[in-house]
């Protein structure tokens, strides 16, 4: 393989969710060029299944994309040292009001390999208990439940385009359904 080697790396913002860097980097052929890079502690994800198989699925708004979208329950950790499987449980209960003894590792993601480190690892919960929300002052979350198949075909018409979502709703299909 070709050698790439960091010449420097600048804190340009330092944001709540984020870090933003400007890299200096020497490429194979001895330019150097600047790329950006985002620094992020990591997220968790969960896929809560119900007794009767039904996926429970997060409605909210989100900024980026100014419009809402149906997600799994996800969050970031809330340091790059939490344990990502405590966090999946924490985001569970937050967002979904519910809670499980067990979780079962799933899948990691990684989101945007071009410019930035954010890590999800996916998990499934099942055997669920009810319990009540914990959303934060800016979250509104609404809960859903879905079949896995209502779920592949709002993927597949575009309906979901969330990465974490479609990566965990596919490949829970892939282990658990099909």
């Amino acid at each position: 393989m070709e050698e790439f080697k960091r010449l420097d790396r600048k804190l340009v913002f330092k944001g709540s969710i984020i870090d933003f860097y400007k890299d200096t980097v020497q490429v194979p052929n001895g330019n150097v060029v600047e790329w950006d890079f985002i620094g992020h502690k990591g997220a968790a994800a969960v896929v809560p299944v119900t007794e009767d198989g039904k996926i429970l699925m997060v409605r909210q708004y989100r900024n980026a994309l100014d419009r809402y979208t149906l997600e799994i329950p996800a969050g970031g950790l809330n340091s790059p040292s939490e344990p990502m499987i405590e966090a999946a449980a924490r985001e569970l209960e937050e967002e979904t009001g519910f809670s499980c003894d067990h979780l079962e590792f799933l899948i990691s993601v990684r989101t945007t390999v071009a410019f930035c480190n954010e890590k999800i690892e996916i998990f499934v919960a099942k055997d669920l208990k009810a319990g009540t929300q914990h959303l934060d002052e800016d979250e509104f979350i609404n809960v859903e439940a879905y079949d896995v198949e209502e779920l592949c075909q709002m993927i597949y018409d575009g309906k979901i385009e969330d990465s974490k979502t479609i990566s965990a709703i596919m490949s829970y299909n892939n282990k658990y359904v099909k």
